[in-house]
């Protein structure tokens, strides 16, 4: 049996089996994409786009009203640390069994077996299919926010702005070939998350000062704040987890649990300061009234504003490609794709299919402009299953004999809890998207 070694490119050709208990096998292929190249910092910074991409300018609406300054302060708090834990299991048996596991999937059916194996990798392009879905949607809400600041004539609707932003990110995923090329981009993406950061903070504060008194209370009749506070509670788990923890540390230089420790630690110390600043300073100034996209809200020069919505659209296009990196992985390993970026056939193929993908994800944007709602499908579905459940009994299973009974019962409580906390979540998801389609239409210009 193969184990990959990490240096640079994978060989497409080759591969290695895993038997699960039924002694079925699974074929596992040599990754066509660069790995293992990586600092710890870059792939640090990988995460940490993640967690202030554009949505971070949602939170306050879509957590922090919800839930009310206490819960919410205190549930962000708490997803933080459990997140943290949880990424942190995940990324301790990235070399279990003797072999590093580049993939969510291989490193669940490593440990279970085929049919482990491909529930999670349906699980895991949900998810991301999702998250890529809910990007466009962002990038198409930043245009639209910037076009309206110069122009009222409403000609251009929110389905033509998606449609934009679906196309310059299919042109953006077709010129970076994998997830370690971004590197120059990571730079560029940490600036543009600065500008509407910065932008957003201080423009809510002057809000905040000059604003009479705010209605804090949580908005709704008793049965809606139960289901949205439910949607509040995945909405959490979104912002601070990827559903990739795998791919993302396979690029990652050697020693590769010790260095992706240190960019976990990284982004969520330094990589959630950002968020929490502009996430409690827009309920704040805003109250129950606050945008679920919050330079919506603010008040200031339209030149601010329009800079702020155009970094705010940028960056997406940048966080999205890490993203849809794990779908790029397979297509490329799938069709023996190598050689040069640049080599005709290869920038073909990237053409061809990356752009058919993204047009998939921007026509069901489109169709369903709903971001709150997809942030609390995606982590009922995927992100509850993905990083708490299948982190943990991962875990549990992998460690079982060097574990404490108290350490076991552990686990099995977040397995259980989050089990619940999922099928929670989806009910309420499902519960908003059903009462969003009786208020907008396909294709709805909000």
């Amino acid at each position: 049996m193969e184990v990959n070694n990490g240096d640079g490119v994978g060989n497409s050709n080759m591969s290695r089996k895993v038997i699960d208990e039924e002694k079925s096998t699974v074929v596992i292929p040599e990754t066509a994409h660069q790995i293992s190249s990586d600092s710890w910092f870059q792939v640090g910074f990988v995460l940490t786009t993640g967690i202030n991409s554009a949505y971070v300018l949602g939170y306050s609406g879509t957590i922090m009203v919800p839930l009310g300054w206490i819960p919410g302060v205190i549930g962000l708090i708490i997803a933080t640390a459990i997140s943290l834990y949880a990424n942190s299991l995940v990324a301790k048996l990235h070399e279990f069994g003797g072999r590093r596991h580049i993939r969510y999937r291989d490193l669940a059916g490593f440990i279970y077996g085929r049919k482990a194996y491909s529930i999670t990798w349906a699980l895991q392009y949900v998810n991301l299919f999702m998250i890529n879905t809910g990007y466009i949607i962002l990038a198409g809400s930043a245009l639209k926010a910037f076009y309206v600041l110069f122009s009222d004539d409403q000609v251009m609707k929110l389905p033509y702005f998606i449609a934009i932003s679906g196309f310059v990110c299919a042109l953006f995923g077709i010129s970076i070939p994998h997830l370690s090329a971004l590197r120059l981009w990571l730079g560029v993406s940490t600036v543009l998350s600065l500008i509407y950061i910065v932008v957003a903070f201080v423009l809510s504060v002057k809000d905040g000062i000059e604003a009479p008194s705010r209605d804090y209370n949580i908005p709704g009749t008793t049965t809606s704040k139960i289901f949205t506070t439910i949607g509040a509670s995945a909405n959490l788990v979104f912002a601070f987890n990827t559903g990739m923890l795998p791919e993302i540390q396979a690029t990652i230089k050697e020693p590769v649990v010790s260095n992706m420790m240190k960019a976990l630690y990284f982004q969520f110390t330094a990589g959630v300061l950002p968020m929490y600043a502009v996430t409690f300073i827009g309920y704040w100034a805003y109250g129950s009234s606050t945008s679920t996209y919050l330079l919506s809200s603010v008040n200031g020069p339209v030149w601010v504003k329009g800079l702020a919505n155009i970094s705010a659209f940028l960056q997406t296009v940048i966080a999205l490609h890490i993203f849809a990196s794990p779908m790029y992985e397979y297509l490329d390993t799938k069709f023996g794709v190598k050689g040069s970026p640049l080599a005709i056939r290869n920038l073909s193929f990237r053409i061809g299919v990356r752009g058919g993908y993204l047009t998939i994800n921007t026509l069901v944007a489109a169709l369903l402009p709903f971001l709150g709602d997809f942030m609390s499908l995606t982590g009922a579905i995927s992100t509850f299953p993905l990083t708490f459940i299948l982190a943990n009994h991962m875990y549990l299973k992998a460690k079982h004999n060097k574990l404490t009974s108290l350490q076991k019962l552990w686990h099995w409580l977040n397995v259980c809890f989050f089990g619940l906390m999922s099928i929670a979540a989806l009910v309420s998801a499902l519960r908003l998207i059903a009462v969003d389609s009786k208020t907008y239409s396909v294709f709805a210009d909000i």
